[in-house]
């Protein structure tokens, strides 16, 4: 069995990489809203996200109030696949199948 991805086991990571999954791109305020976080929290973990290439941030401004917005990468997509794959067979192990 591969080895767990650590970075994204993490319960607000998951998170933020999960709903980037099924949204092509989340602001900072939605994200945050989401996963019911404060910034600080958020700010750290999708940094982590991005230094690791699983997530893109682009920050705008809209009506001169600052927006962060995050998508998810194509090499993001295939490390939640892979760690998908990864809890699916610890499932079908632990059930003996």
């Amino acid at each position: 069995m591969p080895e767990l991805d650590r970075l994204i086991h993490q319960r607000v990571r998951l998170g933020i990489m999960s709903a980037l999954a099924v949204n092509e791109s989340l602001t900072f305020n939605d994200l945050k809203g989401l996963l019911d976080i404060t910034d600080g929290n958020l700010s750290v973990h999708a940094r982590k996200l991005e230094e690791a290439g699983y997530i893109a941030c682009t920050k705008s401004f809209e009506k001169r109030v600052p927006k962060t917005e995050y998508r998810l990468t194509k090499t993001g997509r295939r490390a939640l696949e892979h760690y998908l794959d990864h809890m699916e067979d610890l499932i079908r192990v632990m059930r003996g199948e």
